[in-house]
C-alpha cells in the first residue's frame, strides 16, 4: 500500500473527534438523567462539591463529569477559581427541554442504536427489517424529545401559515388526523393551539399510543385529542380537513399505499402536510453535517423499519423532494409543493 501520511493523519484526527463525541454522549445522557445541567442552568460558577450538594450526587464522580463537559465544550472551566459554569447558550440547549436545539433527546436516539447493533447487523447482513417496536425503548422517548422542540418552534408560527387556508380552518374548528403520531406531542400541540379543532392521532406502535393518551390527559385536551393503534394505511375516519405526517413517511414500507389512504380520508378541499428531513435529491447535495445525521439514522432506524413492513420501499430519511413528489403523485394527488423549510426539515403541501 501507498499511504499518504497527511491524509492518514487527517482521518485519525477525525476518528479521535468522533470517538470523543460518542463517549461524551453518554456523559450528556447521565447529566440529563441526574438533573446536572438543570442544576447549573443559572450559569453561575460551581465547584464539584457545590454541584454535589445541589444534586445529591457523589463529588468525585462530578469532578470527572464536569471535566468531561469542559473538555467537550459543554461547559466552561475557570482555572483560577477551579469552578465550572454553563454559558447561557449551553444552559439553553442542555437544560430546557422544549427549545428547538435541545440536545439530549437526539443523543438518546443515538444511544439506543448502539444498544441495537447486533440486531441491526443481522438485518443488514440478511436484508431483512427491524420494526420500530423492536428497538430499545430509548428510541421512542428520544424521538419525542428530539422532534417535539422542533415542532414547538416551527409548527404554529411557520409551517401551518405556509399552507393554503389551513390556519383559518383550524381556528374555526377543523378535523385533523395526525398519522404516525408517536407520543402525541404534535397532536397535543395542535389541540392546545386551536380550541375548536379535533385531532385524531394514530400510530402502529401500541406503547407510543399509551404514552400519547396519558400525555393528552395530562395536558387537559383528551376530549378533543384522541388516539388509536393503526397503521398509515388503515387509520379510521373520513372528511379530514388536514392530515399530518411528521417525519414518518420515509419510514413506511408502502408510502404510496399510505398516501392513497390519505387521499380517501381527506375532505375534497383538504390538505395533507408532509414534514420530512431536509435533503437534496442527489447524494452529493447531502454530504454535510445534517446529511451525516440523517443517513446514519436512516441506516439504523428508517430503512430497517420500512424493510420490516409490506412492500419495504425503503425511501430513506434523505429521500429528497423528487422522490416524495413521486410517491404523492402516484397515489393520485394532483397538487404538490414545498411550502416551508428549516435546516432540519422540508414541509410539503399535497392537495387532491
Amino acid at each position: 500500500m501507498s499511504i499518504d501520511q497527511a491524509k492518514l493523519d487527517e482521518f485519525v484526527g477525525r476518528f479521535a473527534g468522533d470517538l470523543g463525541a460518542v463517549l461524551h454522549a453518554a456523559t450528556v445522557l447521565v447529566g440529563d438523567k441526574l438533573g446536572l445541567y438543570r442544576a447549573m442552568a443559572d450559569s453561575r460558577p460551581v465547584t464539584a462539591a457545590e454541584l454535589a450538594e445541589r444534586t445529591g450526587c457523589d463529588e468525585r464522580y462530578l469532578r470527572e463529569w464536569l471535566s468531561a463537559q469542559a473538555a467537550s465544550g459543554y461547559a466552561e472551566y475557570d482555572a483560577d477559581t477551579g469552578t465550572f459554569r454553563l454559558t447561557e447558550e449551553q444552559a439553553f440547549a442542555l437544560s430546557r427541554e422544549n427549545n428547538p436545539v435541545f440536545a439530549p433527546g437526539g443523543l438518546q436516539i443515538a444511544a439506543s442504536t448502539i444498544k441495537d447493533v447486533d440486531r441491526l447487523a443481522e438485518a443488514i447482513r440478511t436484508g431483512t427489517g427491524m420494526e420500530w417496536g423492536a428497538h430499545d425503548p430509548d428510541l421512542f422517548a428520544g424521538t419525542d424529545r428530539f422532534f417535539k422542540p422542533n415542532y414547538i418552534a416551527n409548527l404554529l408560527d411557520s409551517w401551518l401559515p405556509a399552507l393554503d387556508g389551513v390556519v383559518a380552518k383550524l381556528e374555526s374548528g377543523a378535523h385533523v388526523a395526525d398519522v404516525g403520531c408517536g407520543y402525541g406531542s404534535s397532536s397535543i400541540l395542535l389541540a392546545q393551539a386551536y380550541s375548536r379543532t379535533r385531532v385524531a392521532g394514530s400510530d402502529y406502535h401500541a406503547p407510543s399510543i399509551e404514552a400519547a393518551r396519558k400525555a393528552a390527559a395530562d395536558a387537559g385536551v383528551a376530549e378533543r385529542c384522541t388516539f388509536e393503534v393503526a397503521s398509515a394505511k388503515d387509520y379510521s375516519g373520513r372528511g379530514y380537513d388536514l392530515v399530518t405526517f411528521f417525519d414518518c413517511l420515509h419510514d413506511m414500507g408502502d408510502p404510496v399505499g399510505a398516501a392513497a389512504h390519505v387521499l380517501t380520508t381527506l375532505d375534497g378541499d383538504g390538505t395533507w402536510m408532509i414534514v420530512e428531513p431536509n435533503a437534496g435529491d442527489r447524494l452529493e447535495d447531502n454530504l454535510n453535517p445534517v446529511g451525516r445525521i440523517f443517513y446514519s439514522a436512516s441506516t439504523l432506524i428508517c430503512v430497517p423499519a420500512s424493510r420490516s413492513q409490506e412492500v419495504g420501499l425503503a425511501l430513506g430519511a434523505q429521500a429528497g423532494e423528487a422522490r416524495i413528489r413521486e410517491v404523492v403523485e402516484r397515489a393520485g394527488f394532483t397538487r404538490f409543493r414545498r411550502a416551508a423549510e428549516t435546516p432540519f426539515n422540508l414541509v410539503y403541501e399535497a392537495r387532491p
